[in-house]
């Protein structure tokens, strides 16, 4: 075939080259919509369905809030079963350390320890870099450049949920304390009664440690039994409201007023 026909074939198949239009390439700053694309040293920011923008400035591998309280989660349930044991150890045995010794002297030798442990970490190593000759640079690097400063946006946070349960606890004891509910207050004062003897019996540093043992062994035990456990609840629930009930009907005054909307 002549090249004065301008003609190609393929696989049997015609074409012409006026069939074919000429593409020009896009832009370097625009995209196949005309949108203009930003530099690689520009601020990109993402926009929602409102128009308004989102993760602006926010490192998305900063844990959250919710991540924290899975992880504290995770650690009270065993999950890990190392990482909670090593957790709960610790605490144990500085609890009870405190219980025995001041705080100054609990602070001093735990330090005291921590260090040896890391001084002879390091000459270890410095010694067998030297017999082998090689260089493994320092053996705690990736500690060292871990950053461990308090952000203060997680601060900032967390001042604010401590500041708002500070708020509603001090609203529940004026309201208790002011006898604004008479039930309330009376239930207040007999728990308050309990605690005389709580006290007599146990000392600050005991209950801290009883406290502990218990956030890391009764939600775990619940989660095991947890159906045995509402049914012997409920059965008590069910007799303490019908104690309940019988007092108040044979005292009138100690019934609740109904509250005004």
């Amino acid at each position: 075939m002549a090249d004065s026909e301008s003609e190609n074939y393929v696989e049997g198949n015609t074409y012409h080259h006026e069939d074919f239009e000429t593409v020009e390439p896009l832009s370097a700053h625009h995209s196949e919509n005309g949108q203009e694309i930003p530099e690689q040293d520009e601020e990109v920011t993402t926009t929602n369905s409102l128009g308004g923008t989102w993760l602006k400035n926010v490192d998305p591998r900063a844990p959250t809030l919710e991540q924290d309280l899975t992880l504290l989660l995770d650690l009270i349930y065993w999950r890990d079963v190392r990482k909670t044991g090593v957790v709960f150890g610790s605490m144990l045995l500085v609890l009870l350390s405190l219980a025995f010794f001041s705080l100054l002297s609990v602070l001093a030798y735990l330090s005291l320890a921590i260090l040896t442990v890391t001084l002879s970490f390091r000459v270890y190593k410095n010694i067998m870099a030297a017999v082998q000759k090689t260089s493994d640079g320092h053996p705690f690097k990736q500690y060292l450049d871990l950053d461990i400063t308090l952000k203060e946006e997680k601060v900032s946070r967390v001042t604010h949920t401590v500041l708002q349960h500070i708020n509603r606890s001090l609203l529940e004891l004026r309201r208790l304390f002011l006898i604004e509910d008479l039930i309330d207050s009376i239930k207040f004062g007999l728990l308050l009664w309990v605690l005389t003897y709580v006290g007599a019996w146990f000392n600050g540093m005991t209950l801290i440690i009883l406290l502990v043992v218990a956030i890391f062994t009764l939600p775990k035990v619940y989660e095991t039994y947890k159906v045995q456990i509402d049914n012997y609840v409920n059965m008590a629930r069910n007799q303490l409201n019908t104690v309940l009930a019988q007092v108040q009907s044979k005292v009138p005054f100690l019934k609740k007023k109904a509250k005004t909307q």
